[in-house]
């Protein structure tokens, strides 16, 4: 038994998590299907997680996994099974928002939103040649971004590297990315972060 192809694994970004999942169990009937929905998703449940997708399927069991917040350290201990499933097992991740989930997490899937959100302009920048005076021309056109824009300017940043340069991150690059979202929910200064993210590339060459 063959399993339908537009509900393979994958990430979904819904604030309506509930109607979100009963759906994919409409949509993934006769498959197994497997949910864990918690407000916080944390180590414990990752562990149970982990646990489940061992357990060996004769078919395709797809693995829900919902909440409002993921821990980094939940997140951190998903990535291998998340980019080497068992055999048969399907991961769909359920969150309200795509900040909620670290970079390495969201490279591992693909990305599908329940609603059509506003989209950020082409960056007029390249990543794989980056020198300072892009990086200074970049840090004064967004110089007044707030909070929100600048979360907006990071997945926008982290999608021109991983996608439309094809760039492999190195560990620093993705620790940054993975600090720029916490930082920005500390309130930290938008241009300070941004500048942090992109003198990460001033030194690549490709």
């Amino acid at each position: 038994m063959q399993a339908p192809k537009k509900v393979r694994g994958h990430i979904l970004i819904t604030s309506e998590t509930e109607s979100a999942i009963e759906e994919l169990k409409a949509q993934l009937t006769p498959f197994r299907i497997v949910t864990f929905f918690e407000d916080n998703f944390k180590i414990e449940h990752a562990k149970q997680v982990t646990q489940e997708a061992y357990i060996s399927e004769a078919d395709t069991k797809y693995i829900i996994i919902a909440a409002k917040e993921f821990t980094s350290v939940a997140q951190n201990s998903l990535l291998k099974i998340l980019e080497e499933p068992p055999t048969n097992i399907e991961f769909i991740i359920i969150s309200p928002t795509k900040s909620n989930l670290l970079p390495t997490v969201r490279s591992r899937l693909p990305i599908v939103q329940k609603s059509m959100q506003k989209a950020v302009s082409e960056l007029n920048i390249t990543l794989r040649r980056l020198d300072y005076a892009e990086v200074f021309t970049f840090l004064k056109e967004h110089a007044r971004v707030d909070k929100n824009s600048a979360k907006a300017l990071v997945e926008a940043l982290f999608k021109k590297a991983t996608v439309e340069e094809q760039l492999i991150l190195n560990e620093k690059q993705l620790e940054d990315f993975d600090m720029a979202y916490r930082l920005l929910d500390l309130n930290a200064r938008p241009q300070s972060v941004l500048a942090m993210l992109l003198m990460g590339f001033s030194g690549e060459r490709g």
